[in-house]
């Protein structure tokens, strides 16, 4: 990894821009992930990913051993042939995906093990099989199985489950180093930081799992509930614990604003199902905060979602076609809503890239902070509360 101007601890920021060489290609950080759960970004063509500026796209390794299989992709030459995906490409671990299947999986020293929410049926992963069934995937860099605990935790509770976190990552990269090398696609493994909500348990676990020869650290366990200020704060916590010389991965953060503060404290990748997520319900990102596409205020409105954008759907539809869209559930809608919400996020991150190169970042972080309005922490408690309430159906009804 190549560190384009190497931060001053001491400087306002933390911010920092390197370049990442891959087998499919350069990733200039800091960069959002679309996530391509079950090997789709969902509504859209790669090409149409692409367009928006995606460098590196994230795939889900729970949901892509389930269906299809991880040994029928295998067989059309992995996730990149599978999909027609050219570029970079993130597997993570399947943890979080069996977090929250909450009363389905029993954990144990071996692994997990868990039922199915498609057909019930039973499964065990362990470290080793997750980093087979990457092996088979193809991606170019794959993740661990970690333990991600949920919000709240007690102190305990936190300081078990990063524990097993340690251990199987050393597991992890025992079978990493000793599987089979396949020359045609070459991987690289990150290491997964927890901790949950204990500032000395992330700066333990991150001393640990840095000191360890991963290719680079995620950071997990946030934005699973707690408040926000509490995820900046264990944040704050971990960045000075980490090496410097190794990518940082905040997993699973991803709106406009966690992006910028992810960013000023020293993150170089993100991904989050965020912003397609809420586009497909209506919500589309601006430099003012989210805004509800539904609402009556844009239903004759001729200029775009927001002036200046230079996505394809600002530079193509009106925001009233979009209400009309929004409001009659079309099919078309959800395409042209991820597309302006994704290239949002990338045009973003490209322009925090600029200013920590030009060397203008605490500006251009507090000049978009003091005008975008972030979704409150009530309208986020709703969509946690709505979101695990479809896993638990799903589960059920499995």
């Amino acid at each position: 990894m190549d560190v384009e101007n190497p931060p001053v601890p001491s400087a306002p920021t933390w911010a920092r821009a390197c370049t990442l060489q891959t087998p499919h290609g350069q990733i200039q950080t800091p960069i959002f992930m679309p996530v391509g759960t079950q090997a789709t970004v969902k509504c859209l063509t790669p090409e149409e990913v692409q367009a928006t500026g995606a460098q590196i796209i994230l795939a889900n390794t729970y949901h892509l051993m389930l269906r299809p299989g991880s040994e029928l992709i295998d067989s059309f030459g992995g996730l990149h042939a599978f999909m027609r995906w050219p570029g970079p490409m993130l597997t993570d671990s399947g943890g979080f995906q069996v977090f929250s299947l909450g009363h389905l999986r029993t954990l144990t020293e071996e692994g997990v093990t868990f039922k199915s929410h498609l057909d019930g049926s039973l499964h065990l992963l362990t470290p080793e099989r997750g980093l087979q069934i990457e092996a088979e995937l193809g991606a170019d860099f794959v993740l661990p199985l970690d333990i991600c605990s949920g919000y709240p935790c007690t102190p305990q509770e936190a300081r078990q489950a990063m524990e097993r976190t340690h251990r199987w990552a050393l597991r992890a990269l025992e079978a990493f180093t000793q599987r089979p090398h396949r020359p045609e696609r070459p991987q690289a493994l990150f290491g997964i930081v927890q901790g949950a909500f204990e500032p000395e348990l992330r700066q333990e676990s991150a001393r640990f799992i840095g000191s360890l020869p991963f290719f680079g650290l995620s950071i997990g366990g946030l934005s699973v509930g707690e408040p926000k200020a509490l995820m900046w704060e264990l944040l704050r916590a971990t960045t000075p614990a980490l090496p410097r010389e190794k990518p940082r991965h905040l997993l699973g953060v991803g709106s406009p604003e966690d992006l910028i503060m992810g960013i000023d404290l020293g993150m170089d990748l993100f991904d989050c199902v965020l912003p397609t997520r809420v586009a497909r319900h209506g919500g589309l990102f601006t430099r003012r905060g989210r805004v509800n596409i539904k609402r009556a205020r844009f239903r004759t409105e001729h200029g775009p979602v927001e002036e200046g954008c230079d996505c394809y759907t600002c530079r193509n539809y009106s925001a009233a076609y979009l209400h009309h869209l929004a409001r009659a559930e079309e099919q078309l809608y959800y395409r042209l809503g991820s597309i302006h919400n994704l290239r949002f996020m990338l045009r973003l991150a490209a322009e925090a890239r600029a200013a920590i190169l030009a060397g203008t970042f605490p500006a251009f972080r507090d000049a978009f902070l003091a005008s975008y309005v972030p979704a409150s922490e009530t309208a986020r408690e709703e969509q946690r509360v709505k979101w695990l309430a479809r896993m638990a159906s799903r589960a059920t009804s499995s």
